[in-house]
């Protein structure tokens, strides 16, 4: 389909990080050319001026493979991302070029740890001029996941309790923050080095799990879990009667006695992403990013540990 746009982009090259080699997993990356993204129905380009990562999407099936599951290597990773709108798809409407926007790309698609990426319209939200590329993409992930896990699956309601795994994270931390936005008591579990983290994202206790035992807090409405395993299950039993344990890491054996066990995958969604954008604004909700690169340097940087959400910069 034809494409509207700025600048012909037809036969260019643009800057990625690619990924060939699935057993090599984060040292597999290396920087390359790659042709310029087009613009296709439903789609628009978008110039990337920060994207997101998440360390375990180099073994999700879809990272190399497209949805009719045939091969798609190189592959660019990355689905987090804030940029400028720079091409449209053919009778694309409610999107301009030039527009300021955050959103999440699809798994079976090349990604946006790229100067470019094309993806569809209806996965992106404008992003307000007050807000930075920066934080703007660290929120999508994070905002989505602890969005749709508290509320969509977890059905979070004021005056319950919430049992937070990884809350120093970035994606625990928006939990913690939406949670008690929400008018939930939080309760937020990591390691004894960030416990006054948490406290500070709005948690009103905290768990140490290296030295503290969980089940003494009692029950709880909910577990927010991205651990699985054994955590998983001791946090089962701490479930009330007709609560639920939501997790992220797929399924799991842990079931609550007398309630429900719910794993998910993140999905798109612009009405969930402008919510927690307004948020942002009203300083009510901050974003928990931590190493910021650039493209020339993202592939030692991600092979890096990093506190808060790896954030690479493709433009300034």
């Amino acid at each position: 389909m034809e494409s509207l746009t700025n600048e012909n982009t037809e036969n260019k090259t643009m800057k990625a990080i690619i990924v060939t080699d699935q057993s090599a997993g984060k040292a597999g990356m290396k920087l390359a050319e790659r042709p310029m993204p087009q613009a296709s129905l439903n789609d628009v380009v978008v110039q990337v001026h920060a994207s997101g990562f998440t360390p375990t999407e180099l073994t999700w099936p879809s990272t190399w493979t497209d949805r009719l599951g045939r091969d798609r290597t190189p592959s660019i990773p990355g689905h987090e991302l804030a940029g400028v709108v720079t091409a449209l798809g053919y009778g694309m409407t409610g999107v301009s070029i030039g527009q300021r926007v955050i959103g999440l790309t699809d798994w079976t698609r090349d990604g946006t740890l790229a100067e470019y990426v094309a993806v569809e319209a209806r996965n992106l939200a404008p992003l307000p001029g007050d807000v930075d590329f920066t934080d703007g993409a660290g929120l999508v992930m994070s905002g989505l996941t602890a969005w749709q896990g508290l509320f969509d699956h977890g059905h979070l309601m004021a005056g319950q309790s919430v049992l937070v795994h990884g809350a120093t994270g970035a994606v625990g931390s928006m939990a913690v923050q939406l949670a008690r936005e929400a008018g939930a008591y939080v309760i937020g579990t990591g390691r004894a080095n960030g416990r006054q983290t948490v406290l500070d994202f709005g948690a009103q206790d905290y768990i140490d799990l290296e030295n503290e035992k969980m089940e003494d807090v009692g029950g709880v409405d909910l577990v927010f879990d991205i651990f699985g395993g054994d955590i998983a299950k001791r946090s089962a039993s701490m479930i009330r009667p007709g609560g639920r344990l939501v997790t992220i890491v797929g399924p799991t054996e842990a079931r609550p006695t007398h309630g429900l066990t719910v794993d998910f995958v993140v999905e798109a969604n612009r009405a969930q992403l402008s919510e927690i954008i307004k948020m942002v604004r009203n300083g009510k909700v901050r974003t928990n990013v931590g190493k910021i690169s650039n493209l020339d340097n993202a592939v030692a940087a991600l092979n890096e540990r990093s506190k808060g959400k790896a954030i690479i910069r493709a433009h300034s």
